[in-house]
């Protein structure tokens, strides 16, 4: 067994037969798609950097499964000290790429995954653990990428999957036979499964006996018979169709990818199977993957943080006010926010404990803590970033307008001489640098990085009002009050 290169990642793409469907038309060679292909670099990364000695602590781990060196993106966290490293990992990679790189949703079902289906069959006799036991180590050893599918579109929210007037709103089962299920229904917002090889569904909601036929858990392979996407639109994202374009991408290499994931009566072979009909464990499994994934963005978005703030940096000194007081108070705030929901990251790390199957998982209070906070301090990061930035972020000309040779000036000048002429900052500065740097923060406060960096840090893993949810379930309020009580000598008579 042996880690795969980010080149042969590439390539194992190449070999699926994934459907797939962008701006009403069917995209048959979407590894090399301009709008697709900058998401699956930032996949890449991911097993760029598990090949660099440099990085081996952070990118690998050893199975406790098959005790083979695997990436840590298919890992069982076995420790707090595990639980850190994925922290660190996910800001490390957010520095390196700037966006989403996709393969985190995956390594939180894993683990969600893992510890609840040991609970079903403690419960039931049911022989899930086994099953997903059986698909990691497969997963493991083939170092594959996995998209962890949770959300559903849920059609009307008063309403359960039971009551809905179009049952596939939400994933269901439509066909019970001897030797597996057969599946209908849809999941959205769904980070990275174009570019994975197979896919885990998991519940979205805690349900009840007469939701039976949704509560299920499963996995199969991106290009399973009846199973498709539709590419999901960004901000800005045609920028990358125009010839030439470069600068005016602001991140020309990497990006992220959502999509909806459509199963049409899919198959899915008793093995596959994780949770069947088991409601009273549907919520379980939505509980740990949330807590997991809400500690995630206590790395990847910090990693994407610094990048900002390096900009925003950049971006003064061209500007030429670096040395402004008011600049320098703004990057510390920036610094300042960004290294508090690092913090939020590791400190939910540090105090989590072991799941009943052996793996661990963080504190569940403190991770709702750490996703609470990711919901606004992007958002002022962001903020702050454009300020420093100024206007010219979102009125400069285009990149085709500074190359321009048409001539217009009474001297001769050309388009695009005036228009270097007229953008420049600092004298030794060129213009093309300036350029870069405001079509950058433009990029990730506002085109099609900001969806992985501003309203994924609103949405995902759950709108804000589910972490208040939890942080009300989890802050144990009637303890507080009793030690209130010892220390003002309160005594609550029989």
């Amino acid at each position: 067994m042996t880690l795969m290169t980010a080149s042969e990642y590439i390539e194992s793409l190449r070999k699926l037969k994934t459907r797939v469907y962008m701006f009403g038309e069917k995209i048959d060679n979407w590894v090399d798609h301009p709008i697709i292909r900058p998401s699956i670099n930032c996949v890449a990364m991911t097993y760029a950097l598990a090949q660099d000695p440099k990085y081996k602590d952070l990118m690998t781990a050893t199975s406790n499964l098959t005790g083979h060196t695997i990436n840590r993106f298919t890992h069982l966290h076995q420790s707090p000290e595990d639980l850190i490293k994925k922290v660190k990992m996910q800001r490390l990679l957010g520095q390196k790429t700037a966006s989403c790189f996709q393969r985190c949703v995956g390594m939180d079902s894993f683990n969600a995954v893992y510890s609840t289906t040991y609970e079903i069959d403690e419960k039931y006799g049911t022989h899930y653990h086994e099953n997903f036991k059986k698909f990691l180590i497969y997963v493991q050893d083939k170092d594959l990428t996995v998209d962890g599918a949770m959300t559903d579109p849920k059609g009307d929210r008063s309403k359960a999957p039971h009551e809905q007037k179009d049952p596939d709103v939400f994933v269901h089962v439509v066909e019970r036979r001897p030797d597996g299920i057969v599946v209908c229904g849809a999941k959205v917002h769904q980070t990275g499964s174009i570019n994975s090889h197979w896919h885990i569904f998991m519940p979205t909601i805690a349900m009840k006996e007469a939701d039976k036929d949704w509560a299920v858990s499963f996995a199969c392979p991106t290009d399973a018979e009846g199973l498709y996407m539709v590419y999901g639109r960004q901000s800005c994202d045609t920028r990358k169709l125009e010839d030439g374009a470069n600068i005016d991408l602001g991140n020309a290499k990497f990006g992220g990818q959502e999509a909806l994931v459509v199963l049409d009566h899919v198959f899915i072979p008793n093995d596959m199977i994780f949770l069947n009909g088991e409601t009273e464990f549907a919520g379980m499994m939505v509980e740990r993957f949330a807590g997991y994934h809400r500690q995630s963005y206590g790395g990847c978005k910090v990693g994407v943080g610094d990048v900002l703030i390096g900009a925003a940096a950049l971006a003064a000194e061209y500007n030429g006010v670096e040395k402004a007081s008011h600049i320098k108070d703004k990057l510390i705030e920036m610094t300042h926010l960004n290294e508090t929901l690092f913090s939020c990251g590791l400190a939910c790390s540090c105090e989590g404990c072991a799941t009943k199957a052996g793996n661990y998982q963080i504190d569940l209070l403190l991770a709702n803590v750490c996703k609470q906070n990711v919901t606004r301090f992007p958002y002022e990061i962001v903020r702050l970033a454009e300020d420093i930035a100024g206007g010219i972020m979102v009125t400069m000309p285009s990149e085709k307008d500074f190359k321009s040779e048409m001539v217009v000036g009474k001297n001769g000048e050309t388009i695009g001489e005036i228009c270097r002429k007229f953008f420049v900052g600092r004298d030794d500065i060129p213009t093309e640098k300036r350029q870069r740097i405001m079509r950058f923060i433009e990029n990730m406060c506002l085109g099609s990085a900001a969806v992985g960096y501003r309203t994924e840090s609103l949405h995902g893993a759950g709108s804000p009002q589910a972490q208040r949810i939890m942080i009300a379930r989890q802050g144990n309020i009637a303890q507080k009050k009793e030690f209130a009580k010892i220390i003002a000598g309160i005594v609550d008579k029989d």
